[in-house]
């Protein structure tokens, strides 16, 4: 089994939207985990997205990328916001793979209810899209 790391600033929607969805396709292949730079809380509206498509996230929390950092071997990091690809330790013990995937962040976008809850789908279907095609050939 393969350890992945997924990580962003906040740890609050996309690193926990790609977690989820590699628990969902990857597996036996892969274990799946996320974290934060600045681990904010889990955002309501990634939690209802998710729903959407049929996997609760109520569970999962923000973690900081302290909780793993030394003491879980991962064989990959993903950052995947700019910022914490810029920010991120560049030394990791043990990462054989360290990739960068850049959505755009949805709790980050200003806007009524509705509309943000479309950014939060349009990213979430992004991070799936890209997590079923990595699966196939992890590189």
């Amino acid at each position: 089994m393969q350890r992945v790391l997924f990580l962003c600033t906040g740890n609050s929607a996309r690193s926990q939207m790609a977690e989820a969805f590699l628990r969902k396709y990857g597996g036996e292949q892969f274990e799946a985990y996320s974290a934060g730079l600045e681990p904010k809380g889990m955002n309501p509206f990634t939690v209802q997205v998710m729903q959407e498509v049929g996997i609760d996230v109520s569970g999962q929390q923000s973690k900081n990328v302290g909780t793993y950092l030394g003491k879980v071997l991962f064989q990959y990091l993903i950052t995947v916001c700019d910022d914490a690809e810029k920010n991120c330790p560049s030394t990791w013990p043990g990462i054989s793979n360290r990739d960068h995937w850049s959505f755009e962040d949805p709790a980050a976008f200003e806007g009524m209810a509705e509309e943000k809850l479309v950014k939060f789908r349009q990213v979430r279907d992004q991070i799936e899209v890209r997590i079923k095609a990595w699966i196939t050939n992890p590189q």
